[in-house]
């Protein structure tokens, strides 16, 4: 069987963090993983997402069916550190290790896929997903404007209602 691969490297995650994500999708349907990292709010779970559609394309252009997909083997290596200085009390200096991941990612086509609870539409081309233009009112047409007679302010307001209206309307002292 042939095997479809994609990695993804330096990921600004640090590995321990990004093996948590891969395992939720270890010997997992595709798209079934696909909808868990979907719904993930870590950091990795993103950049995690992006690798599985990219393994998915690789695989819809050799010819394999996403449905019959299953995730062979994930595996998450550390990547080069960053190395930073913080500056402490005393002249010191903490350093500060900023940790990248890479990942690897197998698919593979198998007959044993159970059938899938999601269904992930396709994405269509913006030509198709254009709104309908709404018609618009002529500028020319402008709202009138009708002029009350002037007041002393001695009356009593009238009443509009809602109780921001009222409020405003008091007097400070």
């Amino acid at each position: 069987m042939q095997e479809i691969k994609a990695k993804l490297k330096n990921l600004d995650v640090a590995p321990r963090k990004a093996r948590a994500i891969a395992g939720l999708m270890r010997n997992r349907s595709a798209l079934e993983a696909k909808a868990e990292l979907s719904l993930r709010r870590e950091r990795a779970a993103e950049p995690m997402l992006k690798l599985l559609d990219s393994a998915i394309a690789n695989a819809k252009n050799l010819g394999f069916k996403p449905e019959k997909l299953i995730i062979k083997e994930i595996r998450v290596d550390g990547g080069p550190m960053l190395k930073r200085w913080l500056p402490r009390a005393q002249g010191r200096a903490t350093p500060i290790q900023k940790k990248r991941s890479h990942v690897f990612l197998k698919l593979e086509e198998s007959e044993k896929v159970k059938v899938s609870k999601f269904v992930f539409p396709e994405k269509t081309s913006k030509e198709t997903s254009k709104k309908p233009k709404t018609e618009k009112k002529p500028k020319s047409e402008k709202p009138k404007v009708e002029l009350e007679e002037k007041s002393t302010g001695l009356e009593e307001p009238k009443d509009k209602g809602g109780l921001v209206r009222r409020v405003f309307r008091r007097k400070s002292i």
